[in-house]
């Protein structure tokens, strides 16, 4: 555990230090002037973006879940927001935990089932980017004397290619082999290493997870995954194009999808380092490279940050408060969750 906290601020640290050399030239009065000059209507376009951003994303995760259920996309979405809500208030990352239980008890699905199509989604994702990545690499003109910048991207992109298809393929080989009589008994095997009281909560776990491990019958909502995702990354490059307008700022499209996808691996990357203020430091860095001016660039992000938590925030309690739920009630869920409890069955009734 302390470890775990003395890395906690080393990343905290190394977070701050980088923010303060990205604005080591900040100019106090060229940023109230910034301010004070943008336009407002293309502000609101920001929490437009980002419902909109969310609700494909219901819609790819609707197709997904279709073999085992329809599900309404407003529920989908939902959950989606409220997944986000809980992240704001968790140390970790939960979102794809909890939009997978809140869907199980709305639909009476099991969340182990519901998790698997949660993390094929998330994959299919990866795959997507992928492609974004190879996509600005051939087209972006960020200034890159050394071509480290572009190096690290692609090494990135191939890195990332392995590891998705490798972990959509495991994926399915897994839950074909424990929807197998042979896989049954190879994971009764497994499983007697752990203690009695874990053996048959987690052993019933996997077999749920591997139920949910489908895909569409229909060829047309496989094709509705991939272009779903694909517009949700086209949504995602709005969100700078927006805060941009509202400066006079207006860069190529390949300028914004070499943005989307710099602060996409950033992302990743100031998530497993915990670089606090990471995406603000790396956004203000590109839109430099592009361009923009510094305070302009930071007024941009601190925007879209701003308006991404705000929208969150809002759509995600009112999402909870629909549907009869709290964060209180999800956070106490996690608890009883962590203790080894038997799910239900494919009968479809939720572990909790």
């Amino acid at each position: 555990m302390t470890n775990v906290k003395v890395w906690r601020w080393v990343g905290v640290a190394a977070g701050l230090l980088l923010l303060a050399w990205v604005l080591r030239d900040f100019d106090l009065s060229r940023f109230r002037r910034a301010v004070a000059a943008a336009q407002i209507w293309p502000l609101f376009l920001l929490p437009v973006a980002t419902v909109a951003e969310q609700l494909l994303r219901a819609l790819k995760w609707r197709q997904m879940l279709h073999p085992l259920r329809p599900v309404r996309v407003w529920r989908l979405f939902g959950a989606i927001m409220a997944g986000y809500l809980t992240n704001l208030a968790a140390p970790v990352r939960v979102s794809p935990f909890v939009r997978a239980w809140l869907i199980a008890r709305l639909e009476a699905l099991s969340a182990s089932t519901v998790l698997a199509t949660v993390a094929l989604d998330r994959l299919i994702d990866g795959l997507v980017f992928v492609g974004f990545t190879a996509l600005a690499i051939a087209v972006a003109r960020f200034p890159d004397t050394t071509g480290i910048i572009r190096e690290g991207l692609a090494w990135g992109a191939v890195f990332n290619l392995a590891l998705f298809s490798g972990l959509i393929a495991g994926l399915i080989a897994l839950g074909r082999f424990l929807r197998r009589e042979s896989g049954a008994r190879a994971l009764i095997t497994l499983t007697r290493r752990l203690p009695r009281r874990w053996r048959e909560p987690v052993s019933h776990a996997l077999r749920l997870f591997a139920d949910g491990v489908v895909w569409p019958a229909d060829m047309w909502r496989g094709i509705l995954i991939f272009g779903t995702a694909i517009a949700i990354k086209i949504v995602a490059v709005s969100y700078f194009l927006w805060a941009g307008l509202a400066f006079g700022v207006a860069l190529t499209p390949g300028d914004y999808l070499f943005l989307m996808v710099f602060l996409g691996f950033l992302v990743i990357l100031a998530g497993t380092l915990r670089l606090v203020g990471g995406f603000t430091a790396g956004a203000v860095f590109v839109l430099q490279g592009l361009g923009v001016d510094l305070e302009v660039a930071l007024t941009m992000t601190l925007l879209v940050q701003t308006a991404s938590l705000l929208t969150v925030a809002a759509t995600g309690a009112a999402a909870l408060w629909v549907q009869g739920f709290s964060l209180n009630t999800i956070f106490q869920a996690g608890k009883n969750l962590s203790a080894p409890a038997p799910e239900t069955g494919k009968d479809g009734s939720s572990e909790v």
